[in-house]
């Protein structure tokens, strides 16, 4: 690809992909206290909520597949502007929308706009990674983590003092444009070289259907709690409407503090290590929240799926980056697709299994999925040394 403007190592390219990654983090986000007034206004049972989510899904994998080609052909920065601001756009319909079709097409959108933002975000991150003389993989997904946390815990605190969820919907709508406005002039410009156009159509082969395999799960892991854990501790734990967002607010926290400190811990520990103490932490994160007795705890155990979860996504980011079965962008684009299949689509799964054995039932076997990555961490090791051989 073919840079037409500004460095890839420049310090205004790494500060226009952490905006990229900090809006998306807020958008989607933003979404999660407000699932309980969704459901509440559409009058709907948890199966038919979870069918309602599938749509995010299904507009995320339609976008995902021709976002980095298109990335390739006519450069990242114009996809991550049109994804960005689709989310925006989708937001305060979500909030307001009181009919199943018009919550459908809303979450389609919704959907199909945070796929291209995602995928385009991390093409972007790869490039501007590869030129740099450090590791920054973790720190932008870190400002993904600080969109979330800001977004949910923000949007807690509009609800709880009173403010309508349309209103809230349309002021984070309104800061998400501003992070766009701020990005734009300072992503890279690129084009394809002549030769170097992509196919329309990719998808992952080799090793990186491995690194997809462990996306979709951790994804799968982040996406549950997203749409279903503030339910869990409503309908489990008798948890107010309006304090069930906490949860994710913590869960987020702890993903900021240990994806802003990633780079470090990577280079300290390595790949295979941060994989496998990394799903440990998650999975007994999750024991906690399914058997603790007492509240407090179970809202703390959003703490310790955090820290567990923070660095597995860019670590796997960047093993994608490095094989070399694929071009790296193309890569990236894979594993996001099949990554993100299990954070947008797996809450729709979740939905029916909670329909027929109950929430606690569903983030069991949540668990047991999560145990696909600490057994898979030497995967990383061996994408480290056929990169370095």
């Amino acid at each position: 690809m073919t840079v037409l403007s500004l460095s890839t190592n420049s310090p205004a390219s790494r500060l226009a992909t952490r905006l990229a990654f900090l809006a998306a983090g807020f958008s989607l986000s933003c979404w999660a206290p407000l699932v309980p007034y969704a459901k509440a206004r559409l009058g709907v049972d948890d199966a038919a909520l979870g069918l309602l989510l599938l749509c995010l899904g299904i507009g995320s994998v339609v976008a995902m597949p021709a976002t980095a080609p298109l990335s390739n052909r006519y450069g990242t920065r114009p996809v991550i502007l049109v994804g960005g601001l689709g989310m925006a756009l989708a937001l305060p319909a979500l909030a307001t929308v009181d009919t199943l079709m018009g919550m459908a097409a809303a979450l389609l959108v919704f959907g199909a706009s945070l796929g291209t933002l995602d995928v385009a975000m991390n093409v972007h991150a790869t490039e501007v990674e590869r030129d740099a003389d450090r590791p920054l993989m973790s720190g932008f997904h870190g400002l993904f983590s600080v969109g979330g946390f800001a977004g949910s815990g923000g949007m807690t605190l509009l609800l709880a003092s009173g403010l309508a969820p349309w209103a809230a919907a349309w002021l984070g709508a309104a800061l998400v444009l501003v992070l766009l406005a701020l990005a734009s002039p300072r992503l890279l410009r690129t084009r394809a070289a002549e030769g170097e156009r992509a196919p329309l159509f990719v998808r992952p082969r080799g090793i990186v259907i491995m690194l997809g395999i462990l996306a979709l799960v951790t994804f799968m892991t982040e996406g549950a709690l997203l749409d279903w854990g503030a339910l869990l501790m409503t309908d489990q734990r008798g948890v107010a409407p309006t304090q069930a967002g906490l949860g994710y607010t913590l869960f987020s926290l702890a993903m900021t503090t240990g994806r802003l400190t990633g780079d470090r811990v990577v280079a300290m520990l390595g790949g295979r290590r941060v994989l496998l103490w990394g799903g440990v932490a998650t999975i007994a994160g999750l024991a906690v929240l399914l058997l603790s007795p007492w509240t407090p705890l179970a809202f703390s155990s959003f703490l310790l799926i955090g820290a567990g979860a923070a660095n597995l996504v860019p670590v796997l980011f960047s093993a994608a980056g490095r094989q070399r079965v694929m071009p790296p962008a193309l890569a990236v684009a894979g594993m996001t697709a099949t990554g993100y299949a299990g954070m947008l689509g797996g809450p729709a799964l979740i939905g029916f299994i909670a329909r027929g054995l109950g929430l606690p039932a569903a983030f069991t076997l949540l668990s047991g999925l999560m145990l696909l990555v600490p057994l898979s961490a030497g995967l990383v090791g061996r994408v480290d040394d056929q990169a370095q051989s």
